[in-house]
C-alpha cells in the first residue's frame, strides 16, 4: 500500500493511508496524509470475545466518517481489511481491491490454497482434486453468509457471489504473473506485479570472499527459537558459499555459534542486499519471495505457515526456486536446498527471467496507471490531481 500509495503522490495525487500508527513516520516520508486505523485484537480482544466479522463491523463503523471526511474519488481495501471497503460503499465511493500476493481466487480442480500442493498437471490429477471442490464451496458460502449478515447490519443489501469483499470493478494482484497458476480471465482482476516497498536502512557489510553469497532472511512473525536460521548456519559451514543472515531484530536465545564462512546482523536492507546474492532462504513470505525474485535470485523456501505454503509451491512450479518442507529444516535439509539452488542453472535462469520482467513491469506504476483510469471513469477527474 505505500508502495502504491508513493506512486500516486509522486504524480500530484492527494492520497491519504490509513494503518497502523507504527507506520506514521514512513507514511508521511512518501508524500501520503496518515490516518489512524482501529487497532484491537481479535481472538479475543482485551475487553471481551470477538470474531473476524464483528470486529470488521466495529471497524467499519469507525472508519465511516474518515470517509467522509476525505471524500475519496476511490478507496483502495487491502484484499483482509473489509472495513475501508464497507465504509466506501456506505459513503457511496468507488472501490478497488489490492491483492498484496497471489490470487486466493483459484480454477476448480486445484488443490485449497496455502495447502501447499501444486496445480495437478494431469487430467486424473485434477480429477482428484475436484473431489475438495464441494467441501471449498462450502467454506466459500459460510463466508458469504457471515459477510452478508455484517452487510445487513451495517444497512448495507447481501450480495449473492462468494469472495464478496474482492472487488468486481477492479481487484490489483501484486504479484508477479508467472506465479499464477492458469485460469479463465477475470473482469477488472488484473496482475500487475509486486508492489515493493520496505523500511529505509543502511548497508550491512557483506562477508569477504568469491564464493556465491546465500542471504538468509527469516520471517519476521515466524519462528521465534530461529530454527530456521540455526539450520542454515550449521548446514552451509561447510559448503563453498558465503552466508549473510540476519535476526531480523529478535536476538537468539542461547546465542548462535556463528561458522567462518558466515556473517550474523540484526537488521538488512534486502533491495540494497539482495542484488548482490545468488540465493535467498526464507520461509516463504511473499514480500520476501517476491524481493528475492525482483533481484535475480533463486529462492529455497521453508514454509512456516499462513500462506507460505501456497508461495513455497508457486515458486517450485515456476521454476524458480527449491521447496523445502518444514519437517526437513534440518542442516543437512538447508545443504541440501541450497545445493539444489546452486547447482541447476534453470532455477537461476528463471531467476533472472522474472528480474528482467520486473524490471520493465514496476508493480506500483501499472498499479497506479489502473487505479486512475478506474477513478476517472467514475468521476471524470481526479478531483485532487494537482498535476
Amino acid at each position: 500500500m505505500i508502495a502504491l500509495g508513493r506512486e500516486l503522490a509522486a504524480r500530484g495525487h492527494d492520497v491519504t493511508l490509513q494503518t497502523w500508527t507504527r507506520w506514521q513516520e514512513h507514511v508521511a516520508a512518501a508524500g501520503m496524509r496518515f490516518a489512524p486505523a482501529p487497532e484491537y485484537h481479535v481472538f479475543p480482544t482485551r475487553e471481551r470475545p470477538l470474531t473476524p466479522y464483528e470486529a470488521v463491523e466495529r471497524a467499519t463503523r469507525e472508519t465511516v466518517g474518515l470517509v467522509a471526511d476525505v471524500a475519496p474519488d476511490a478507496v483502495v481495501a487491502d484484499i483482509l481489511t473489509l472495513a475501508p471497503a464497507l465504509a466506501a460503499e456506505l459513503e457511496g465511493v468507488a472501490i478497488a481491491t489490492l491483492i498484496p500476493h497471489v490470487d486466493p481466487r483459484l480454477a476448480p480442480g486445484c488443490a485449497p490454497y496455502s495447502s501447499g500442493a501444486r496445480a495437478p498437471r494431469t487430467r486424473v490429477g485434477r480429477m482428484l482434486w475436484h473431489g475438495a471442490d464441494p467441501l471449498l464451496a462450502a467454506g466459500l458460502r459460510r463466508g458469504r453468509r457471515e459477510l452478508n449478515e455484517t452487510r445487513a447490519r451495517l444497512g448495507l443489501p447481501a450480495v449473492e457471489r462468494v469472495h464478496g469483499g474482492i472487488s468486481e470493478a477492479l481487484c490489483l494482484v501484486g504479484t508477479f504473473p508467472q506465479l499464477e497458476y492458469p485460469r479463465a480471465p477475470r473482469a477488472g482482476t488484473h496482475v500487475v506485479g509486486p508492489l515493493l516497498w520496505e523500511p529505509p536502512s543502511g548497508d550491512v557489510e557483506l562477508p569477504p570472499g568469491d564464493e556465491p553469497l546465500v542471504l538468509v532472511a527469516p520471517s519476521t512473525s515466524q519462528d521465534g527459537s530461529h530454527r530456521l536460521l540455526r539450520a542454515a548456519l550449521a548446514g552451509l559451514a561447510d559448503l563453498p558459499v558465503r552466508v549473510l543472515a540476519t535476526w531480523n531484530r529478535r536476538a537468539p536465545q542461547p546465542p548462535i555459534e556463528v561458522p567462518a564462512n558466515a556473517r550474523v546482523v540484526e537488521w538488512v536492507s534486502y533491495a540494497r542486499t539482495m542484488p548482490e546474492c545468488d540465493v535467498v532462504v526464507c520461509h516463504g513470505g511473499h514480500g520476501t519471495v517476491a524481493r528475492a525474485l525482483a533481484s535475480g535470485c533463486a529462492v529455497v523456501a521453508v514454509p512456516a505457515g499462513g500462506d507460505m505454503n501456497e508461495n513455497a509451491a508457486r515458486l517450485e512450479w515456476a521454476g524458480a526456486g527449491v521447496r523445502l518442507p518444514r519437517r526437513l529444516c534440518s542442516p543437512r535439509g538447508l545443504a541440501l536446498a541450497v545445493g539444489r539452488a546452486l547447482g541447476r542453472p534453470a532455477v537461476h535462469e528463471r531467476a533472472l527471467e522474472l528480474q528482467a520482467w520486473a524490471a520493465s513491469n514496476d508493480g506500483a506504476v501499472r498499479a497506479a496507471n489502473l487505479l486512475q483510469g478506474f477513478a476517472h471513469d467514475r468521476s471524470g477527474v481526479f478531483a485532487r490531481d494537482r498535476d
